[in-house]
């Protein structure tokens, strides 16, 4: 029996899993909020007493680069390492595997569903292409795929942590005022839940933009503010022109970026976006702005138009730490 993970900034998904059944049937599952934690091994604890579950070997998918086995999360103050988890959940040795969260995510590609997906351009894929990840949620994660002879590769990255480029006049002044807040300014600060209220306080700092009294009031005591601007901005019946207007910036961001990775490993199997970010902006992905934006490269536009664009609609780290765990345990 295998436990698997989606570990994030914001919530940790765990699951336990059998060779029978596959990636797509767990036998338990459950949600929790990270911060409420001390460490992951509290939160595994937890779940397999509640779940009464014995297991023989894990895999978790961390926000946060691994290295030799080891990875300190990204948007959570936890360090971790295989062999100390499998220590403290009484495991073989070699019976617990650390992966990147956009690896796992990348790793569930192959294995993925219809239903899983929903396409914003059906493009012209090219079989064996190399696949572009990028999914915009806590942070910022990127991968990628490439074929090899029989199969797809996944390999892990930390792209989304790479200079914000603007790409007009809007974005140079977003990135003259995100240096005020910060000597490096990656993606990530305007192309995540983290970015998206800073490109608020953007527009309504700099740009003067003026906000509704109870949205205002609404923002300022929420715990992520992400959530209310997508909230006044995708499907509100009386939309802030503000938040649609940060929402408007962001999504030519995330376009860009993408666009970016995609010529980055010449994408020509698609380019997959995940995270709930993006789940939460389907309306706004599928408007003209963002193909406008992805494909504007100048004399590569019309090569960018041909690649497929895909939102992953399911819970695609859980997935891929659930397919690279079951594969360890053969």
């Amino acid at each position: 029996m295998l436990i698997a993970g989606d570990i994030g900034g914001t919530k940790t998904e765990l699951a336990i899993f059998s060779k029978e059944g596959g990636p797509h049937f767990p036998l338990a599952q459950e949600r929790f909020h990270s911060a409420d934690y001390p460490s992951l091994e509290a939160i595994v604890k937890d779940f397999l007493t509640k779940t009464k579950t014995t297991v023989n070997c894990a895999c978790f998918a961390i926000a946060g680069p691994v290295i030799d086995g080891r990875v300190k999360t990204t948007n959570l103050p936890w360090v971790m390492e295989e062999t100390g988890l499998a220590q403290a959940l009484n495991l073989a040795p070699h019976a617990v595997h650390l992966i990147n969260d956009l690896e796992a995510i990348a790793r569930s590609i192959p294995v993925l569903r219809p239903n899983d997906i929903e396409t914003i351009n059906v493009g012209e894929e090219i079989p064996k292409g190399a696949i572009a990840v990028i999914a915009p949620g806590t942070g910022l994660g990127e991968s990628f795929l490439t074929w090899d002879s029989s199969c797809y590769i996944a390999h892990s990255s930390e792209g989304g942590h790479a200079d914000f480029a603007p790409t007009d006049d809007g974005q140079i002044r977003l990135l003259q005022y995100m240096r005020t807040k910060f000597d490096h300014v990656s993606f990530e600060h305007v192309c995540s839940g983290i970015g998206i209220p800073y490109i608020y306080s953007y527009l309504s700092e700099v740009e003067r933009m003026v906000e509704s009294p109870e949205v205002h009031e609404l923002i300022s005591k929420a715990n992520d503010a992400s959530v209310v601007i997508i909230e006044h901005a995708v499907g509100s019946e009386h939309p802030s022109k503000l938040c649609c207007k940060t929402i408007d910036m962001f999504v030519s961001i995330l376009a860009s970026e993408s666009g970016n990775l995609a010529l980055k490993v010449l994408a020509t199997g698609g380019v997959y976006m995940a995270g709930g970010v993006a789940s939460n902006l389907l309306p706004a992905l599928h408007g003209p702005a963002f193909m406008q934006s992805f494909i504007r490269k100048g004399r590569f536009a019309e090569l960018m138009a041909k690649i497929p664009i895909h939102v992953i609609v399911s819970m695609a780290g859980l997935t891929g730490a659930a397919v690279s765990g079951l594969e360890s345990a053969k």
